[in-house]
């Protein structure tokens, strides 16, 4: 099945099939939920649910982490990136939430190893420093860079995106200096002229504003951006 059809074929899935939760997944902070999805009692698939009432409450970020991450999705897709999991926003077994395409991956790689060790998904990797800008990702650990069987990438966890302050916190620094490739400057140049309908309704007016500074900094610089002062790193790095 072609790349859109797939998509298409697993956002169908996502929205309609039943939703089986399996268990939590390790390490997570908010409750983030391992699901099966079943259709007329058949597994289709698994996803990944992240409900509302799981959310902690935090200083800097409303309830509604997410909305970010359909947000994420959405953003991600408009640009051309294909880079984060199909994902839609529907109700689930504890209320609404977000509920995102589980990706097959092995666990044992990650921005570093993936870095370190394959140079051809170099070009590859600048995708994830461009949108991370772009979406001020204030959390890409390395861990949130996934590599399936046939060596896609994949970007996962974006609650803690869309700031209106710059608060940008991502592993992802080895191009800084680097020149941003065109047709991200073009996805860039298209952001300025208009935002998403479905990205702008889930942010507030600053956020949408301050997307558009992002973008215009791209298009003025054309490099990717170097961290002189080494703070801008999340916790943990993986």
């Amino acid at each position: 099945m072609p790349p859109d059809e797939l998509t298409s074929a697993r956002l169908e899935l996502l929205r309609t099939a039943d939703i089986e939760i399996e268990g939590r997944m390790p390490w997570s902070s908010n409750a983030t939920l391992l699901c099966n999805l079943k259709h007329d009692g058949e597994h289709v698939g698994q996803a990944i649910y992240k409900p509302l009432r799981g959310e902690r409450p935090l200083w800097d970020f409303e309830p509604g982490l997410h909305k970010r991450e359909y947000a994420a999705f959405v953003l991600s897709e408009t640009m051309g990136l294909g880079i984060v999991p199909p994902t839609v926003l529907r109700d689930g077994p504890v209320g609404e939430g977000s509920v995102q395409w589980f990706v097959e991956a092995d666990h044992q790689q990650h921005y570093f190893t993936i870095y370190e060790n394959r140079d051809d998904l170099h070009e590859a990797l600048k995708a994830f420093a461009f949108f991370d800008i772009i979406a001020n990702n204030t959390d890409r650990k390395s861990g949130h860079v996934l590599i399936d069987a046939d060596d896609r990438l994949w970007g996962i966890d974006h609650g803690l995106c869309f700031a209106a302050e710059f608060k940008l916190r991502t592993v992802v620094w080895e191009f800084g200096g680097e020149p941003v490739p065109d047709v991200y400057v073009t996805a860039a140049e298209e952001l300025l002229e208009r935002i998403p309908l479905d990205v702008a309704t889930l942010l507030a007016d600053d956020e949408v504003q301050a997307m558009q500074e992002r973008a215009q900094w791209i298009v003025d610089h054309r490099e990717f951006p170097v961290d002189d002062t080494g703070r801008r790193y999340p916790w943990p790095l993986v």
